[in-house]
């Protein structure tokens, strides 16, 4: 009785937050739309703050939204209050975060930026709240019933609060073009930075690469290939640009009793895949994959610049 008892208020509790949270799509209108574009404007730091369940909340939007290429800082209500109020700058937005929007911890940071003239938007459950009535901007998260067993403990509003923050940030995203070089940028550590890590940091350069002209010969080639033991050689021309590539499963298709004695360019297949040296180890691995190869050339402006294997990017790419 009791494990059924578990796996019921299990569901409840996932049923109710669900229900909750596809209510946010009522305020996801002009109003909205409006704050982003304010946000997408902003010369300096978006501020969040709040106290309690709220200050949890609006740490990991604030987070969230600084790894995805807007500026911003947390600072917990109470602290601000208390001397922290030196961070806020005049072309900052500072967003408030509480579920009731009465608690009184708020008014110093209320009244600071409304003497001040700092932008502030807040976010509460509470249409008519001291903290709706004194922002700039609001967002009014709707009523939603809590997933707490008695009904009290900030929980679906806590999760809808977190999924809006979610919403704004992807949303500024869009809007400022943020791409995965801009994200790589500020995630260097960790599994996340190595799964960002450009294929330039772990290709084969220089004498390593694979490389034969042309007009050279198959025999050359073969030399080539068993020298730099990819498997692969790279085909250029006169002007050092690529032109073709030769596998050894080209070798063993095409074997004969003249193959050592034609010339390169009768053999190669042109057109190979290529990458180039900024792109992600991910992305080399995935087009490693689709196309059932096992080695890349790195090329910039159509030379050479490296070969990665496959091997080389399971090594750094986290499956």
């Amino acid at each position: 009785m009791e494990n059924k008892l578990i796996i019921k208020t299990a569901l409840d509790v996932l049923k109710t937050e669900i229900t909750g949270i596809k209510k946010l799509s009522k305020i996801i209108d002009n109003n909205f739309l409006s704050i982003i574009k304010k946000l997408s404007k902003n010369r300096g730091k978006v501020i969040f703050t709040g106290i309690g369940k709220s200050a949890h909340i609006a740490k990991k939007i604030s987070s969230t939204m600084s790894s995805t290429g807007t500026h911003s800082q947390f600072c917990h209500s109470t602290e601000m209050s208390h001397g922290d109020l030196g961070i806020i700058s005049k072309n900052d937005i500072v967003i408030i975060l509480s579920n009731s929007g009465n608690s009184v911890e708020l008014e110093g940071v209320i009244n600071f930026c409304k003497k001040n003239k700092i932008h502030t938007i807040g976010v509460s459950s509470v249409k008519n709240s001291n903290l709706i009535n004194s922002t700039n901007m609001n967002l009014i998260i709707p009523a939603a019933d809590e997933a707490c067993a008695i009904g009290l403990a900030p929980t679906t509003s806590t999760s809808m609060t977190l999924i809006i923050g979610d919403i704004i940030c992807v949303s500024l995203m869009r809007m400022k073009k943020f791409s995965t070089k801009d994200y790589r940028d500020i995630h260097p550590g960790g599994s996340l930075g190595e799964s960002l890590l450009q294929v330039k940091k772990i290709m084969h350069t220089g004498k390593k690469i694979p490389l034969i002209d042309e007009n050279a010969s198959m025999r050359d080639a073969v030399l080539e290939i068993t020298r730099k033991s990819f498997g692969h050689v790279c085909v250029i021309n006169k002007a050092k640009k690529i032109i073709g590539i030769i596998t050894d499963g080209d070798l063993r298709r095409s074997i004969n009793n003249n193959l050592l004695d034609k010339k390169v360019k009768s053999v190669m297949k042109s057109n190979p895949f290529l990458i180039k040296d900024d792109e992600l180890c991910s992305e080399a691995l995935k087009l490693m994959h689709s196309k059932k190869i096992s080695c890349l050339f790195i090329e910039k402006n159509l030379e050479p610049v490296g070969i990665v294997h496959i091997h080389d990017c399971l090594k750094t790419v986290k499956n």
